[in-house]
């Protein structure tokens, strides 16, 4: 059997493969014996039929079809297994000869793991950039921690403003008739969130509990039921119930009511220690996603579509699995929004490419700078996801088998790696402020609400996704 490979476009391999005549014979004399087991000829045993008679049954070329497809796979396999080929997909073949006699001939294409020409990937001219903590900010996060501590108190004396809490019942009708969906007897709203159909709320506004209001409306042009799209309704609205939101009093008793604090003064302290750790928080990640992408920028390599279709598939079940959160079912999502699973692939498919090309390229790194996990690093990697994820038994399953172990490893490797070219340009330049990691962060005596109020911007790890791109 001789061989010939050479590269093909968009990161493929063409093997072109001739067999000497007897593999044919051969594989003829395989295939009479194996079409003659499973074909019923009329006066013969399973497996007696000759091959004139086969013929007869099934057509003048079944024998000689069945004997190529046959050698044409074993040779594949055989031309696989000689070589140093890894290939992503199942080859797209074709025969050149195949004629009793005469040397077989095909030629099979075979999608694989692209190489990756690295660029520079250290000389970058970017600096982390660590935001500043100002007076304002502190304030912002308490304003939140009084808004999270406000009480709702009935209103009696005023008319409805915007902000305020109201509970209405109302009634929609087009030329007189009720429409579906269109009434309730009791629905909860803060007046100016625009809950309902734009313009509606600002008719509440100066009502009273019990007064009523009539007017006329109509519904935005895109509005997702088609039926009442652009139409005018009549709406006949009660306010019910009104309520308004009063703020704690910024003293030390507030402090004192969310923690261990003893004043105002410690409380704010507090919030702005939290602000400047996730302020370096954010600044290492940021800069260690510029390190990234400008790695990703310099190298040079060219991607088999089919792990993009991968990618595109992860991304398609992250996505439904984002619906589903919400309570939405994929056919609902596409019913509103007019779109296909067509054009949802469309739009996975640019950043479908970038994030194969990441892993690629982060994956070359590591091994030109010898990074690499150990077992009991995995180990410890499995720990931690077992408590995190310990509600999601699926998940769980999958990061316990062997496919999933291998994503946990690929995933802590690419980590210790960005952490080491961040780790590295840290200590190339003394003169910039220290970028802890995140678990050398020290928790501060706190309760959980002001840190949930100081946390909202620092990145959170995305939960395990699946993807071949790496392991290929």
């Amino acid at each position: 059997m001789n061989v010939t490979t050479t590269p093909a476009p968009k990161s493929s391999v063409l093997l072109e493969v001739e067999l000497p005549p007897e593999r044919l014979a051969h594989a003829v004399d395989d295939a009479v014996r194996r079409l003659s087991r499973r074909t019923k000829v009329a006066g013969f045993r399973p497996g007696k039929a000759p091959r004139f008679m086969l013929e007869r049954v099934l057509g003048p070329s079944a024998v000689l079809d069945e004997a190529v497809e046959q050698l044409v796979e074993d040779a594949y396999r055989e031309a696989i297994i000689g070589s140093t080929i890894i290939p992503l997909t199942s080859p797209e073949v074709e025969i050149v000869q195949a004629e009793e006699g005469k040397p077989v001939i095909f030629k099979a294409t075979v999608a694989v793991r692209p190489e990756v020409a690295l660029g520079d990937y250290r000389n970058f001219n970017f600096r982390p950039e660590i935001e500043t903590i100002d007076d304002q900010k502190v304030e912002r996060v308490i304003g939140e921690l009084r808004d999270e501590y406000a009480t709702l108190v009935p209103v009696e004396d005023r008319g409805a403003r915007t902000g305020d809490y109201a509970v209405i019942a109302y009634t929609g009708t087009r030329e007189g008739v009720p429409f579906e969906g269109g009434s309730t007897d009791r629905m909860p709203l803060i007046i100016g969130d625009e809950r309902l159909i734009p313009g509606f709320e600002e008719h509440l506004v100066g009502l009273r509990v019990g007064e009523r209001v009539e007017f006329d409306l109509a519904f935005p042009a895109d509005y997702p039921d088609q039926d009442l799209a652009g139409q005018v309704a009549h709406f006949a609205v009660e306010l019910k119930e009104l309520r308004e939101k009063v703020l704690p009093e910024l003293d030390d008793e507030f402090a004192r009511s969310l923690g261990r604090f003893e004043d105002l003064a410690a409380l704010r302290a507090e919030i702005r220690a939290r602000l400047e750790r996730n302020a370096l928080d954010r600044a290492r990640h940021e800069f260690a996603d510029r390190i990234i992408e400008y790695a990703v920028a310099n190298a040079t390599l060219e991607l088999p579509d089919v792990l993009i279709d991968q990618e595109v598939e992860v991304m398609h079940d992250e996505f439904r699995a984002s619906l589903a959160r919400q309570g939405i079912s994929e056919e609902a999502y596409l019913k509103v929004t007019g779109k296909t699973e067509t054009d949802l692939h469309a739009e996975f498919r640019p950043r479908a490419e970038h994030r194969v090309k990441v892993l690629l390229v982060l994956s070359k790194i590591a091994e030109a700078e010898g990074v690499g996990v150990t077992d009991e690093e995995l180990e410890a990697e499995t720990t931690r996801a077992r408590l995190r994820y310990g509600d999601d038994q699926q998940l769980l399953r999958y990061l316990e088998s062997e496919r999933g172990r291998s994503f946990l490893r690929s995933t802590l490797r690419r980590t210790k790696l960005v952490e080491k070219l961040v780790d590295q340009w840290l200590a190339a330049h003394p003169d910039h402020p220290a970028l802890p990691h995140a678990e050398e962060d020290v928790p501060a005596v706190a309760g959980g609400d002001v840190a949930a109020a100081t946390a909202s911007d620092v990145t959170e790890p995305a939960s395990p996704v699946t993807t071949d791109a790496e392991s290929a």
